[in-house]
């Protein structure tokens, strides 16, 4: 079965024809499916079409939040409750063209567990949108050493066993091939079509920024550091005690050979902050590290993710 997830918020004007469009592709597919439109909190008659389409085809499911939590939660939620072996995403503004979802299925069958779509010819406004994302996919790629050229692009399609144990905060669900890439999954990517907005507003822009950035910090943090945090904060502590001892014998060699008092260069109160922050790093790692094996162990998780077995 392939699972559709939809975040929609205020997308009235785009829903029927969305729907028509999506209802010829599946069909045409012949494979059973479902789509599962995640009502954000919507406010303007969305509610009221995803009611009587899904009492029309039951084909049609809905989640409805209780207010707008925004898209990365839709996206969870969607996720959660599907339940075809592959799930396809796509936003509801038709700025995603659904005509695109049999080239994402076919190039998954290509043994590869997500298939991103790339919004080659982008029909979005330059300074506000494409310019700001094409910085925030390099910025990604070079962090991640996943090299996608439209991180930010919904339309994707995912094998569910690769996405299992995946949990979304924040901004993450346009990190999901990354996270899929690091517990060995295989990650394409593809051009797909990109339309411009017909109806509705964009519930995207510059505002994005700040908290896409806080969450790459996020994503690179849990890469490098989930399943050892001693070994980051601690290194950072002991290059901070490193320094303070450097500083230190500086001071040092001044007062003795430069007749340079201690007071008149702020070299002493440099040595008290890298003692201090060295210390303080060394200690955020043991708690750290105390709360990393609270995390695995009281949840039964792994901190490894297994392929096959053979004789097991």
């Amino acid at each position: 079965m392939i699972s559709i997830v939809i975040p929609v918020y205020n997308e009235s004007e785009s829903l029927p024809e969305l729907y028509d469009r999506l209802t010829k592709v599946m069909v045409s597919l012949e494979d059973d499916y479902e789509v599962i439109f995640v009502d954000d909190g919507s406010h303007d008659g969305s509610s009221e079409y995803l009611d009587r389409t899904s009492a029309e085809d039951a084909k049609i499911k809905v989640i409805r939040f209780t207010r707008n939590f925004g898209q990365t939660a839709a996206m969870a939620a969607g996720f959660q409750h599907a339940s075809g072996d592959i799930i396809v995403a796509l936003d509801a503004d038709l700025q995603n063209d659904p005509a695109d979802i049999p080239m994402l299925l076919d190039e998954l069958e290509k043994d590869y567990d997500v298939v991103s779509g790339w919004r080659k010819n982008r029909r979005d406004t330059l300074f506000s949108r494409t310019l700001p994302s094409r910085l925030a996919n390099w910025l990604i790629s070079k962090v991640s050493g996943i090299r996608l050229h439209d991180i930010g692009c919904s339309l994707k399609a995912y094998r569910k066993s690769s996405i299992e144990g995946i949990r979304l905060y924040g901004e993450m669900h346009r990190f999901i091939p990354i996270y899929a890439a690091w517990q060995g999954g295989r990650v394409s990517e593809i051009p797909v079509n990109h339309h411009p907005r017909k109806q509705g507003v964009s519930k995207y822009g510059l505002s994005r920024i700040p908290r896409v950035l806080l969450d790459l910090i996020v994503i690179w943090f849990l890469d490098k550091a989930l399943d050892r945090p001693i070994q980051f904060f601690g290194k950072a502590g002991l290059y901070s005690l490193s320094l303070a001892f450097c500083v230190f014998l500086w001071a040092l060699y001044l007062k003795l050979f430069e007749d340079v008092s201690f007071i008149l260069t702020p070299l002493p109160m440099l040595v008290v902050l890298f003692s201090i922050t060295g210390l303080l790093c060394i200690l955020l790692g043991l708690v750290s590290e105390i709360q990393m094996r609270s995390y695995f162990e009281s949840q039964g998780k792994n901190t490894y993710k297994i392929k096959t077995k053979i004789n097991l």
